[in-house]
């Protein structure tokens, strides 16, 4: 990057920490670190839930998934309005009446201590795993474009994330999200008329999309009922409804940002909001990636855009075998440039037929690239047996730091790393809250001063910090790191959705029917998942259904005192 671009990351990383930390000052107690005082109007509390939902993973992975496999993830996002009308209706009420801190007190008063315990240890157990997932999508960042380790650059990026979180509770994440946000969405729409801009001439936006439509990257919609197909309509509308409602109902690091609304109008306004712009903002950086597709069609693309990999292999022993590579592929390049330029000719004239054979001809040619690619990536294991080998969370960040003009790279790295500090500040923060209110305030300390749950809020935000940063240097095993993220959720938000949903429905089960109905359910859903019965969107509506049927069984088998 050059200094122009330094200067930009830089100046907006620290504005926003020192916001965040200025809006954070003369925090007195766990209310004030942990929900804010309950005080922030709609709009703080909707950005906020997005900036939670929205990390570096959304807008590192989203665009080379969209560049690998098409739109089709965007239909992942159908049930979250659904989800959010659901939540106002139910979960907000009764979260706001109870004036509880954590979403899993209700769960004691409802049926037991132990059901809540389970419930709060499934959600340490999959957020803690996922905030190091996030961290670790910003290091590849720093990684890439420093040309060090990895491992120096998760650390860094880790520590700065948990030092401003340690201090400011859930006012510091809460504040430097607001701002977050409104520099995020001006960032993606700039990056969207630059890779337009960087297009030949004679070819905008229609055309682009019409060149990427004819090598199936434009399937945003896919009503085929497929238990198997991973997006579709029906695997969004179902099993996302019932990923999202546990997501934003039971985890706490969205619950933790309604509860910080001023009142329940607050809280549901924020919610709304959310379910009306996450759709089009996924829609919009899937489109990025679409673009970026469209733009490598007149380019020649990298064979592989991890540049730290294929920088080692060029000095390696395979460097000449490599370079041949590199030779065939400008070859293909070549062919490619005339192919669509005859694609393009015989689009604006609506010459269909024609339109049709080049669009074969240039997928024929693209194959020929990702043959390619498999041969580097074959040279790549050869040469280092643990290298990364999946290179789609590096397509968007080569694309930009190879295309983009001085300042615009530095601004568009500052809003992927905003993202991911302020999703992972989000996520510590509610790891820190589940901690203190449902273990050490339950279990340890049940009589203590105000100053030592702040304290002890504290110590708990240094030490998940820690434990998140120590996942993400395993991160890089975990190939494109948004399927990971919601695979790691669909694991458990079935199963922590089917409690909630039993607690607030099924008013004759009780706590044993309810704990014993959970851990049967969690067994048979990490069972389903690893035999790769069916897509793991239906995990969450398995895990849900299971919890409630298993509850009712239970219930009729044991004693009336239950």
């Amino acid at each position: 990057m050059s200094s122009i671009d330094w200067i930009v990351l830089f100046t907006t990383l620290l504005l926003i920490i020192a916001y965040g930390v200025f809006k954070s000052r003369n925090i007195r107690n766990i209310n004030g670190y942990l929900l804010g005082d309950r005080e922030l109007p709609w709009y703080n509390v909707g950005l906020s839930v997005m900036a939670t939902q929205a990390s570096a993973i959304t807008f590192l992975s989203a665009p080379g998934l969209a560049y690998s496999s098409g739109m089709s993830f965007v239909q992942f996002y159908f049930g979250l309005p659904l989800a959010m009308i659901v939540l106002c209706i139910t979960f907000v009420p009764i979260f706001h009446r109870l004036r509880v801190f954590t979403a899993y007190e209700f769960l004691e008063k409802r049926f037991d201590i132990k059901t809540r315990a389970l419930t709060a240890f499934l959600f340490l157990i999959q957020r803690g795993i996922s905030t190091g997932i996030t961290i670790f999508a910003p290091a590849i960042i720093l990684s890439t474009i420093l040309h060090i380790d990895i491992t120096y650059t998760t650390l860094a990026m880790g520590s700065i994330v948990v030092l401003y979180t340690v201090y400011g509770g859930t006012k510091a994440v809460s504040y430097t999200q607001l701002l977050q946000m409104g520099i995020i969405f001006t960032g993606l729409l700039a990056a969207g008329f630059m890779v337009i801009q960087l297009l030949p001439n004679d070819i905008g936006f229609s055309e682009a999309l019409h060149i990427a439509g004819k090598s199936g990257k434009t399937n945003a919609i896919d009503f085929t009922f497929d238990l198997n197909n991973q997006y579709t309509v029906w695997t969004g509308l179902i099993g996302g409804f019932f990923l999202q409602l546990s997501y934003f109902g039971t985890d706490q690091s969205q619950v933790g940002r309604y509860l910080t609304g001023s009142s329940i109008r607050d809280s549901r306004m924020g919610l709304l909001m959310n379910g009306l712009l996450k759709v089009p903002m996924q829609f919009c950086i899937l489109l990025i990636g679409v673009l970026v597709f469209a733009y490598y069609q007149y380019h020649t693309p990298p064979l592989f855009f991890n540049s730290l990999e294929t920088n080692k292999l060029e000095n390696s022993v395979y460097a000449e075998d490599y370079a041949k590579l590199l030779h065939e592929q400008e070859a293909i390049g070549s062919s490619k440039s005339q192919t669509i330029t005859e694609l393009t000719k015989a689009l604006a004239e609506k010459d269909n037929s024609t339109a049709d054979i080049k669009g074969d001809e240039l997928n024929a040619l693209n194959a020929k690239s990702d043959a390619l690619r498999q041969e580097v990536i074959a040279l790549i294991k050869k040469n280092d047996s643990a290298a990364d080998t999946n290179d789609n969370n590096y397509i968007f960040l080569s694309f930009v730091t190879s295309t983009f003009p001085k300042g615009f790279i530095g601004l568009l790295i500052a809003i992927i790393m905003l993202a991911s500090m302020g999703a992972t500040a989000s996520a510590i923060n509610s790891l820190a809250s589940t901690t203190v209110i449902d273990i050490y305030k339950r279990f340890i300390n049940k009589e203590a001063s105000e100053r030592t749950y702040l304290k002890a809020s504290r110590l708990c935000t240094l030490g998940w910090g820690i434990f998140t940063v120590m996942i993400a240097l395993y991160a890089n095993k975990l190939g494109n790191l948004l399927e990971a993220v919601n695979i790691l959720g669909s694991l458990f938000y079935g199963t922590i959705l089917g409690i909630f949903l039993v607690a607030f429905y099924f008013k004759r089960i009780g706590g044993k029917a309810v704990f014993w109905a959970a851990v049967l359910t969690e067994v048979i859903v990490i069972g389903v998942w690893r035999a790769d019965i069916v897509a793991f969107l239906w995990l969450n509506l398995i895990g849900c259904m299971l919890v409630i049927i298993l509850g009712l069984l239970l219930q009729k088998s044991l004693p009336k005192k239950y």
